[in-house]
This record gives structure tokens, C-alpha cells and sequence, in this order.
């Protein structure tokens, strides 16, 4: 494409473009780089190394005057998505685009939104947290939602490998830096809103505000919405869109309510308009993922019979509430509840399993949200019999610095109910010592990953399942 026609401008030079970088390292002949502020480092300082790459333009926002021709913009990166998107042939106009927002829920919601797609008969690509599927293969994932010059590749690829629909995982970071720009959104949805991200955003109100922002955009393009009312942020939102449908449990007025629920070992039960669903995986929280996904689903076409059939097929999801069983006469879950609301929700659905004790091994997070940490603890010692205090991704920070902020929040507790012990693996085997027939030991906050981030970037390989099941078989084994 001219680089004239990629920024619609016909002023510029006729040169051929080839590739779009944020990177300079990435920079390819042909390529044009973008010269993004981030939070460290100014991407106009490595424009000289992008140009000797091969750079046959820049995007900047002040005049450097290296010899190649220069798109000036005020800001570099909102200029990402649209020109991405025209590289990659606007793809998303060609899809059947889905995108899912709010705190907790995000990755099952897009997952059973996906299963549904797919039995309804539309091959359907998904991009979000844990993994990536386009044109049917699988990879992992770096971020919930990568930049624009990623992202629009990965929608081209969908079309081109046969998906006919995408369900896509939209952050509020990706909402604010603009990663979510140029799409063209056929449906729009919100889970919940609670506390976290507040490293990045200035309060609750402006995390709102990123939010928000999907409905915005996708309301001006006509796109149906969907909000979850039981959640307050959700009632506001449907009060500012009143043609978005309606999901709830406790809301009468929810366009879908769901009643009568039954909750199971590994589903839940309910009703919903006279037609009994099962929500494929435990929990009310979780009834109500299984609710936004039935309304998305629906509004892509897909008929409610086949829903009911399918839905019950459509939770596997990686480190969501993913049991760990090698024969052991008590339960183990590792979900990626790393957030007090969610870790309160994990834990009551324990709660509903059993009528043992429930032990949880948490963490917190380094170099993130610090208010959050003793709202973690407090929600640990509240719903749990025994707590693990321990480290998760410390980061920069002292780990037991972090273990600290969420002990303040648990409080002293009864005598040998709160423990703390640094290193994760010796906790989630001390948590499995602990247990006994009936018991539910829950490992909370990495979920999936597989790996544990330290200072500088480190990472070390660490699963919390692996983890587990090793615990689990040497305690077998005597």
C-alpha cells in the first residue's frame, strides 16, 4: 500500500509500505515505525535506528527531519489502529465482531461465547487473556489485547483462515490506549466492574470511564449491547444505553433474568424464560457469565435451542476454576481470582461444595494495584477456614512486603488460620497437608499461567496445577 492511501493523505510520497512497527528493533525495509510515548521510554528517540532498518517513513508528533518522509500526528499512538486496520484490508468489517469488557468474567464469558458461535455454525476466532484461536489454531497470549498493529494482522487472519465471527477480550487499557480503535463492533458486552487496574487508572471513575468507552463507540456504529445489571457499573450503563439488553439474577427487570438456580459440583442449574440451561462451571458469578454469553450469542443469531444444548459443553477454560485430581479424597481448584471481588466469589462457590473446611492459598501482585492487597486478605479470611498467605508475581517488590499489606487485611485471626509462607510452591503443599476428606483447598491468582515474574522481567517456570498435582501424588505416595 502507498503510504499516502495508508494515512489518506495524498500529499505524501508514493513509497510502497509494507509493515507497521511500534519496536525499532522490528523495523523491516518497507516498514513504517511509529514513534509512541510509553510510560518509560520515547519511541521518538529510536527513530534514527527504525530509519537505518529500513524505515520508509515516520509517525511522530514533532518534525525530526532524518531523511524519510514524516507523518505528523498529535498523538502517535491513536494513529496505530486506523492505519493498521487499512493495511490489513479493514478486516473486522468482514467479521462478526463480539468484544467483552468488565473486571472479572471476561475469559470464561468469551469462551462460552465462542462455543455457541461455533455450534450455532459460525467459525468464530478468539483473542483475550489466556489464548488466541484464528482460523482454528491455538497459541498463547502476551497480553488481554495486543496493540493495533498486532491486532489487525490477527483479525485478517481470522477471515482469511475461514472465521466468519470473533469474540475478542477488550481491556480497559486497551480501551485507553486506543489498541481497540477501528473496529467495527457488532455486539458489545460488560461483565462487572470492581477494583483492580487502579495502578494504572486515576480511581474508579476513570476505570469506568475506560469501559465505557467500548459501549460508546459501539453504540455510535449501531451494535447491540449488553450489560449485566446486577452489577451497579452495569445499572449505569444501561441507564445511559437504554437499548442494551438486560442480563441479571437479582434484577427483575433484566430482559434475561435467571431464576430457580440449582448449583452442582461442576455446573449450575437455572431457568431462563421457562427453558432450564447449564451454566458449565459452578458458581452464581457464574450463571451470570453464562447469561452474557447467551444474549451475545443470540444476538449473532444463534437460536436458543441450540444454546441449550450447547452451553453445558461450553467451560473449559483454562485455570478457571480447573480442578486438580489425582484420586485424592478432597478437592483442589486453581482459578485466576486475583482480584477481592472475584476471590470472593471463587470462594463462596467452594463454600457451596462442601461441607468441610475451605482453605485458600492467595497472593497479590507486585509493582500493581497496592490498595487491593489487604481487600484480599480481608475477603481470604472472611470466606475461608484456613488462609495461605504467599508470594504470586512479586516483580520488583519485596514479596513479603506484599504478604504483609494482605495480613493487615486479614487480620490476626484464630490461631493457626491465617499462615504465611513466602515460597508458593511450600504453600500449596502446605495447604494440601492440611487437608482432609471433604475439604476444598483453592489456589488463587495465577490460574493459567505458568510462570512466576520477579525483578527485572524474570520469569521462572511455575504452574500452579503441576504444582499441585506433584504435592497431591507425594502426599499419596506417603
Amino acid at each position: 500500500m502507498l503510504l499516502g492511501d495508508l494515512f489518506e493523505d495524498r500529499t505524501l510520497p508514493g513509497a510502497e509500505v509494507r509493515s507497521l512497527h511500534y519496536d525499532a528493533r522490528a523495523v523491516e525495509p518497507g516498514g513504517v515505525f511509529f514513534c509512541v510515548r510509553g510510560f518509560t521510554r520515547d519511541g521518538h528517540e529510536y527513530a534514527a535506528d527504525a530509519v537505518a532498518r529500513g524505515a520508509v517513513a515516520l509517525v511522530v508528533d514533532r518534525p525530526l527531519g532524518l531523511g524519510v518522509p514524516e507523518v505528523v500526528v498529535p498523538d502517535v499512538r491513536a494513529a496505530m489502529a486506523p492505519a493498521a486496520a487499512r493495511l490489513a484490508g479493514d478486516p473486522t468489517a468482514e467479521l462478526a465482531m463480539a468484544g467483552i469488557t468488565g473486571t472479572n468474567g471476561k475469559t470464561t464469558t468469551a469462551f462460552m461465547t465462542r462455543a455457541l458461535l461455533e455450534a450455532g455454525g459460525r467459525p468464530t476466532g478468539l483473542l483475550g487473556t489466556v489464548t488466541s484461536v484464528v482460523g482454528g489454531a491455538q497459541s498463547p497470549t502476551v497480553r488481554t489485547t495486543p496493540e493495533a498493529i498486532d491486532l489487525q494482522p490477527a483479525f485478517r487472519a481470522m477471515r482469511d483462515g475461514g472465521d466468519e465471527a470473533c469474540v475478542m477480550e477488550v481491556s480497559s487499557h486497551a480501551l485507553d490506549l486506543h489498541r481497540a480503535d477501528a473496529i467495527h463492533w457488532d455486539v458489545a458486552a460488560f461483565t462487572n466492574l470492581t477494583q483492580d487496574h487502579l495502578d494504572f487508572h486515576a480511581d474508579m471513575e476513570d476505570y469506568f470511564r475506560a469501559k465505557r468507552r467500548l459501549f460508546e463507540v459501539a453504540a455510535e456504529q449501531s451494535a447491540a449491547l449488553v450489560v449485566c445489571v446486577d452489577d451497579p457499573y452495569g445499572a449505569r450503563l444501561a441507564q445511559a444505553f437504554p437499548a442494551a439488553v438486560t442480563v441479571g439474577v437479582d434484577v427483575p427487570e433484566a430482559a434475561l433474568r435467571a431464576v430457580d438456580l440449582r448449583p452442582g459440583r461442576n455446573d449450575t442449574a437455572f431457568v431462563l424464560h421457562g427453558r432450564t440451561l447449564h451454566a458449565p462451571l459452578p458458581g452464581r458469578f457464574n450463571v451470570l457469565n453464562a447469561l452474557v454469553a447467551v444474549a451475545v450469542a443470540r444476538e449473532l443469531g444463534v437460536d436458543d435451542a441450540t444454546i441449550a444444548e450447547a452451553l453445558p459443553r461450553a467451560g473449559n477454560v483454562p485455570g478457571r476454576f480447573e480442578p486438580v485430581d489425582v484420586g485424592q479424597a478432597f478437592a483442589v481448584i486453581v482459578d485466576y481470582s486475583h482480584k477481592p471481588d472475584a476471590l470472593d466469589n471463587v470462594l463462596r462457590t467452594a463454600r457451596d461444595m462442601t461441607a468441610g473446611r475451605v482453605i485458600v492459598v492467595v497472593g497479590a501482585g507486585g509493582d500493581r494495584d497496592r490498595g487491593k492487597r489487604p481487600l484480599m486478605g480481608a475477603a481470604a479470611a472472611q470466606r475461608a477456614d484456613v488462609v495461605v498467605l504467599t508470594s504470586d508475581n512479586p516483580r520488583s517488590e519485596d514479596p513479603e512486603a506484599i504478604i504483609a499489606a494482605m495480613a493487615a487485611g486479614a487480620g490476626p485471626g484464630d490461631a493457626g488460620r491465617v499462615h504465611r509462607i513466602l515460597d508458593r510452591r511450600e504453600a500449596i503443599g502446605h495447604a494440601i497437608g492440611l487437608a482432609g476428606p471433604g475439604d476444598v483447598v483453592l489456589i488463587a491468582g495465577k490460574g493459567h499461567e505458568t510462570y512466576q515474574e520477579f525483578a527485572g522481567g524474570r520469569r521462572e517456570p511455575f504452574d500452579d496445577r503441576e504444582v499441585a498435582r506433584e504435592a497431591l501424588r507425594a502426599r499419596l505416595d506417603g
